[in-house]
């Protein structure tokens, strides 16, 4: 694997880091890292998120089910289908969110950002770092796996001066930035959120790309594409390949590939973020959604370096939806699950992007999906949490497919 050069980079700093995770359920977001040891409590989103709250302290208003798509994706200012007009090398689609922390520097509206780059021994494995020259993002391009205690910089941040600072982060980590938002003493605080794909821990990511190709170190980029494809870049001259989702070999990983964690996120959009963007609704583009003011200018920021396509909605989720509720339903009780036989992956691989769900469709599709698995796990492995744990947006999302709060899952105050 090549040394990466992206530690070294002028205006690219990696300070160290201290403390550890938290047992249980815990992403490692950094809080757990921080002076103040006690602030998870308050801040987890495995605890007790308090959604409505903290969206009307970031956007003003709770997210309306019955105002366009907010019932699947939050408060929606303006949501659209875009890309980089040139994109940028590197990229992992094609530079939006680097471009809006670039410009963000340029302008002068932060003095630092919040990021993560490539750790100098392993490409997959996030490095927190604090980023002030708009040419040193170049080091933060593309996709990590595994956890970043992305929030443990705030403090080296501002004992370096920072007060204007973006923050490009996944749920889990940002929902605790909002929590302790008010307690930093932040003059300006933008945060580019991305909605988050199921994490695991890099060891194990490094598993999952030696069953998919024999040369698995020489892979340099991987991205799940809207259209049912893995996609692979190789850094040893070979051509792109793309392998069908069903074609992955994702019944021969073991039962904890995915953290309970990720099982039982009640967030996959970011709804706390002043802007998303992510690819799951943007049907080969990136999907973009300003959530208030501060992503309206953020994305103001890009408006000569955009190109705009309608938004597309195609297909039905409905049975994909109930399929997996099926499957997850068979994991949650401890049964193992029949893989798809060999002779049907390839016909079941030629209609997936054909006749499921695209678009909007496909991202209603996967939040849903997010949705059963979070009260299915947290219904077996952390009963006594679902009443504290699973938000009122979560409830409705799963409601279409049978699932309702049982008595014992209703919070008292509801009672």
């Amino acid at each position: 694997m090549p040394d990466g050069p992206f530690p070294s980079l002028p205006g690219l700093e990696a300070p160290p880091l201290h403390g550890a995770a938290r047992p249980g359920l815990c992403t490692d977001c950094g809080v757990s890292r921080m002076g103040d040891g006690k602030a998870c409590g308050k801040a987890c989103q495995f605890i007790a998120p308090d959604y409505p709250a903290r969206e009307i302290a970031v956007h003003g208003r709770v997210a309306d089910p019955g105002q366009g798509e907010e019932g699947f994706f939050g408060v929606t200012r303006r949501m659209l289908r875009a890309r980089m007009t040139e994109p940028l090398p590197g990229a992992q689609w094609t530079g939006i969110t680097t471009a809006i922390a670039a410009r963000l520097l340029e302008s002068g509206a932060v003095t630092a950002v919040l990021a993560t780059a490539p750790d100098p021994d392993d490409r997959w494995k996030p490095m927190p770092v604090i980023v002030t020259d708009p040419a040193a993002l170049v080091g933060v391009r593309g996709m990590r796996m595994g956890f970043a205690p992305t929030l443990a910089l705030l403090e080296p941040a501002m004992a370096a001066g920072h007060r204007r600072i973006a923050v490009v982060g996944i749920p889990c980590q940002i929902h605790a930035l909002r929590v302790l938002e008010a307690e930093l003493g932040l003059e300006r605080l933008y945060v580019i959120g991305t909605p988050c794909s199921d994490n695991t821990t890099t060891e194990n990511f490094h598993h999952f790309l030696a069953q998919i190709d024999p040369r698995p170190d020489r892979i340099s980029y991987l991205e799940f594409r809207a259209d049912y494809r893995v996609e692979l870049r190789y850094d040893d001259g070979r051509a792109t390949r793309t392998v069908p989702f069903l074609k992955l070999p994702l019944s021969k990983l073991p039962a904890d590939f995915f953290p309970m964690t990720c099982k039982t996120c009640v967030d996959y959009t970011n709804r706390l973020a002043d802007i998303t963007v992510g690819y799951m609704g943007g049907d080969g583009d990136q999907w973009v959604i300003a959530r208030n003011a501060r992503g309206e200018e953020m994305l103001s920021l890009l408006a000569d370096l955009l190109t705009l396509r309608p938004l597309t909605d195609k297909g039905k989720r409905q049975a994909a939806v109930k399929g997996f509720l099926g499957n997850v339903a068979r994991a949650a009780g401890g049964l193992p699950l029949r893989a798809m036989p060999d002779w049907a992956r390839p016909i079941a691989a030629f209609l997936q992007p054909r006749i499921g769900p695209r678009g909007l469709e496909f991202a209603r599709a996967r939040v849903e999906m997010k949705a059963i698995e979070t009260v299915l796990h947290l219904r077996r492995s952390f009963p006594a949490r679902v009443k504290s744990m699973v938000p009122d947006h979560v409830w409705r999302l799963v409601a279409p497919y049978g699932l309702e709060r049982e008595q014992d899952e209703v919070p008292h105050d509801e009672r």
